[in-house]
């Protein structure tokens, strides 16, 4: 099996890459196509030399088939975004394609408080919804994860035909291996973190400045909030 998670940033992403990097039976992948990205855009991301330097970026040259010996499946975290006009995309259609999304006011706070002035390219939203139109597949709302850890992945394994496996539920603290350069940059809470965090209190106040990019992102997570397991 080959699972292609789609979510934007600041969104429980990390987490669910370790959530199934922590069975014994799947190997993981962290966003292989964002060194490319940077350099078809020249966007100007926080460490953004470094990862240029440090991952492909010829999005033709993007390796999808990593795996740990002994593995016989590979989960690989993806951000629509990322996919840029031209990017290959054929190799999606052999893959179990998941949504991951999560409110835009929790994601806005987040990442603002990462990258100031972000877009709503940036944060995924449109490009979120127009993959889910073109190639489909299952929808799961971070929330919903944070609220019931075992039943939410339970569900969702279910759903892939996949056995659920307890060992999804904690993972070790720390860095991984499969990590990418971005991650001291990125994943500080999820380091610190043995399993997913708690359900999530009331949505956060944003600034003023901030409330158009929700009224822009929040018909886009509606759209696709209203397909997600439950």
């Amino acid at each position: 099996m080959r699972i292609a998670m789609w979510s934007g940033p600041r969104n429980l992403s990390t987490a669910m890459m370790y959530s199934f990097g922590n069975r014994a039976d799947f190997s993981v992948m962290d966003e292989p196509f964002y060194a490319a990205y940077l350099a078809a855009t020249g966007d100007h991301h926080p460490m953004g030399v470094e990862i240029m330097g440090a991952h492909e970026t010829d999005p033709n040259k993007v390796s999808l088939t990593c795996q740990r010996p002994g593995t016989p499946h590979l989960y690989m975290k993806h951000m629509p975004h990322h996919m840029v006009g031209g990017f290959p995309m054929d190799w999606a259609k052999d893959c179990v394609n998941i949504h991951l999304i999560r409110h835009p006011a929790r994601v806005i706070a987040s990442y603002t408080a990462k990258r100031e002035a972000p877009t709503f390219e940036d944060l995924g939203f449109g490009q979120q919804t127009a993959l889910y139109d073109k190639i489909g597949g299952l929808v799961i709302d971070s929330a919903d994860i944070r609220a019931d850890p075992e039943g939410m992945l339970r569900k969702l394994c279910e759903a892939i035909d996949l056995p659920f496996d307890p060992e999804m539920l904690s993972w070790p603290a720390g860095a991984r291996p499969e990590d990418g350069i971005w991650a001291s940059h990125w994943y500080g809470a999820v380091h610190k973190s043995t399993g997913f965090a708690g359900a999530e209190g009331p949505l956060p106040k944003l600034s003023e400045a901030d409330q158009p990019l929700l009224r822009q992102a929040f018909p886009h997570y509606k759209i696709l909030y209203n397909q997600r397991i439950i």
